[in-house]
């Protein structure tokens, strides 16, 4: 397409419409970015399916509550991280969707029977993915836009 044409409304529009190096980068990014975000999204879902014996674990089987509480936090704040750099400013989209993978995960392990789903579990899942939500968020207000 012409640089001087007219620009299709499409939420990738910004990506296809040039063949220049800045527009090849950052479409190279969103790639990179997406295949994070569906990677640690397997890994988590993984881990929330997968049967106790074929998990890994930090400290043994009988870890400390605290350290499932970190884990959990810090996992889903990764998905919310990486979310929000592939919705930049939805936030609310970004949170709603990382709090119903992990509602939706809680879900899922009552239908395998495997382990038990509990509110307590989804609270520190939740606040975590937030929590990466709202840090992208602010790391993506100070960083400088390219120029249109």
């Amino acid at each position: 397409m012409m640089r001087g044409g007219p620009v299709p409304l499409t939420m990738l529009a910004r990506f296809t419409t040039d063949t220049n190096t800045a527009d090849y980068t950052t479409g190279m990014r969103r790639k990179h970015l997406i295949t994070a975000t569906a990677f640690s999204f397997a890994i988590i879902a993984y881990a929330a399916l997968a049967r106790l014996a074929g998990r890994s674990v930090f400290a043994g089987h009988a870890e400390a509550y605290w350290l499932i509480v970190i884990e959990r936090f810090s996992v889903y704040g990764l998905l919310g991280f990486l979310l929000s750099f592939l919705l930049p400013g939805r936030i609310f989209a970004a949170c709603s969707l990382v709090v119903t993978v992990a509602i939706g995960l809680e879900l899922a392990q009552e239908l395998i029977s495997v382990q038990h789903p509990a509110l307590l579990d989804v609270l520190p899942k939740a606040a975590g993915g937030i929590f990466g939500v709202l840090l992208a968020q602010t790391i993506l207000t100070f960083l400088p836009r390219p120029p249109n």
